[in-house]
């Protein structure tokens, strides 16, 4: 599902987000990514989708040389992808529907198909009553499930989730954390950069931590491992 061999990333202003990283992820994980602010989560991340290419070495994933390959097959790599941001990330002008529904928009999915899916997504996180609404009526709690929606329409082998809970407050981030397991229970990857350590803590979930660009510690079933 995942492979990094030897990935690298110096940015340009010389900073080192990453390096020398060896991770395998395998498909049907549920992968937590811990460490301080500034230590590469969010660099981690960002590799997965190819927001910011390596410096150096290689990355496979879901069967994409990400490295390698061509711009216009990037679209391609992201259609197998679910990508969850901590600011929601969702169109203003657009209800909950047409949010989720523009994931599919872009991949000229057929309406009726568009129709289906987004009614069963919506029932997933609990937002089928709300379906009329635009983010602006919608606690930070819904907005982060129409998010969800958006990300888990297309059906991705891999969910990638930057911080999904912290903008939430811990009764809401349980929630969002039920739907996820429910989403990885049915097959799906999921790799989440978070600093919830009570959820790290509890759930019991492999966990990779990075500390100045380096991985650290990788444990089946983890722990957080930092004082918050």
């Amino acid at each position: 599902m995942i492979e990094m061999k030897d990935v690298s990333k110096i940015y340009e202003n010389g900073a080192v987000a990453l390096e020398h990283v060896n991770v395998e992820i395998s498909k049907g994980e549920f992968v937590f990514i811990v460490g301080a602010s500034g230590a590469g989560k969010s660099t981690f991340i960002r590799l997965l989708f190819r927001e910011v290419l390596p410096s150096d070495g290689t990355l496979v994933v879901n069967g994409f040389d990400v490295v390698g390959m061509d711009h216009g097959d990037v679209p391609y790599l992201r259609r197998g992808l679910g990508v969850i941001f901590q600011d929601f990330r969702l169109l203003p002008d657009k209800t909950v529907f047409e949010n989720v529904a523009f994931a599919m928009q872009v991949i000229e999915a057929p309406r009726r198909r568009i129709q289906h899916s987004v009614n069963a997504v919506l029932d997933i996180v609990g937002l089928r009553d709300k379906y009329k609404c635009f983010p602006s009526q919608l606690s930070g709690g819904e907005q982060q499930r129409v998010a969800i929606a958006r990300a888990i329409v297309n059906n991705p082998a891999l969910v990638i989730a930057d911080e999904p809970t912290g903008n939430l407050d811990p009764e809401t981030s349980w929630e969002i954390m039920d739907i996820f397991k429910r989403i990885n229970g049915s097959g799906t990857t999921i790799v989440m950069a978070t600093h919830d350590k009570h959820i790290v803590d509890t759930m019991k979930r492999r966990v990779i931590a990075i500390e100045d660009g380096h991985i650290v510690r990788d444990e089946a079933q983890g722990v957080y491992g930092y004082e918050v």
